[in-house]
């Protein structure tokens, strides 16, 4: 016997129409857009703005004023794709971290380094591997079709779960953005590999 007291959950709205809305001016749309978008871009942020960068913002921080600041853009956005906003306002951040970190180097460093305290960051060396590593998967991404690219970035860089990855792709169903992200990340490994 079902609950009276329960109601029935409304079908989530698509980000494309979300965008239109808010573009006619529904604030409540623009709203709604941004409180889906922050969750998966802070996680997506985590760890890339290096501590030796961070002022008194916190990564949250920024990645909410670089949306904040993006949002004025949107009325001439276009989204050609079902997760073409998510990347753009992961552009939107990205940028906001590298001017944060052109800033943290032009500051300077805070505090002296003296030979009592341990380097514990990774060696030129291992920042170079992990800079290639980097930058070959970069590449590969770039040589995928916008679907695949669009999943991966979704479930790994976003760590997005499969019914935000559904939605985000305009999937039916969690089973269906498990099968594309999945069949993308082969092609990704497939392109790593021949490219090596």
């Amino acid at each position: 016997m079902a609950n009276r007291d329960t109601v029935p959950e409304k079908p989530l709205e698509t980000t494309i129409s979300l965008l239109a809305r808010a573009k006619s001016g529904d604030q409540a749309a623009l709203e709604q857009l941004v409180e889906r978008s922050l969750p998966p871009l802070r996680r997506w942020a985590r760890g890339r703005l290096p501590a030796w960068a961070r002022d008194l913002a916190e990564t949250q921080d920024l990645v909410q004023d670089a949306v904040m600041r993006t949002l004025p853009r949107l009325k001439s956005f276009e989204a050609a794709h079902p997760g073409a906003l998510q990347a753009f306002l992961r552009q939107a951040v990205a940028n906001h971290i590298i001017d944060e970190i052109r800033k943290a180097k032009r500051r300077g460093l805070p505090a002296e380094i003296t030979d009592e305290h341990a380097d514990d960051s990774p060696s030129p060396l291992e920042q170079a591997i992990g800079l290639e590593g980097f930058q070959r998967y970069e590449a590969a991404l770039q040589r995928l079709k916008t679907m695949d690219r669009d999943a991966i970035v979704a479930r790994i860089e976003l760590q997005q779960s499969y019914e935000e990855v559904a939605l985000a792709l305009g999937k039916p169903n969690a089973n269906a953005a498990r099968m594309a992200v999945t069949r993308a990340l082969a092609r990704l490994l497939q392109v790593m590999t021949t490219t090596g």
